[in-house]
């Protein structure tokens, strides 16, 4: 069975880069944060709503390998799939390409908490909007 995944394009602007012109590494962690978001969106969740009910997810672990360097106004494409979800956290895989290069690949893990920051089980409604 596949995973669920989702593609977005990225085009580098110019305060993403920095005094040499290339893509800063810390823009690299939001855009998974836009591709995680994008694949929820896609699969009819609503993230908005699950704070409202008290849920949040925070990341407990990311892991980047930088590959090969982006520069302002190169057209990227972010794949973000959903490589594993258990009773209390997500685990993500991405990789950042421009065209068929290989820019970064990244893992994440993100766990579900309550306001307090308290680890909570996820709830059952979003098992079925992430694909699980």
């Amino acid at each position: 069975m596949e995973k669920p995944h989702h593609e977005l394009a990225i085009r580098v602007r110019y305060s993403e880069t920095d005094a040499m012109g290339y893509l800063h590494h810390s823009n690299h962690a939001v855009y998974f944060e836009m591709g995680r978001t994008e694949l929820f969106r896609a699969r009819g969740g609503n993230y908005r709503r699950l704070e409202e009910l008290g849920y949040f997810f925070v990341v407990a672990q990311l892991d980047i390998r930088f590959r090969a360097p982006a520069r302002y106004d190169d057209e990227l494409t972010l794949i973000t799939t959903l490589d594993n979800q258990g009773a209390v956290k997500l685990e993500h895989k991405y990789q950042l390409l421009r065209g068929d290069e290989l820019i970064a690949e990244a893992s994440s893990t993100l766990a579900c908490v309550d306001q307090t920051g308290k680890v909570q089980m996820i709830p059952e409604d979003f098992h079925e909007q992430s694909g699980s």
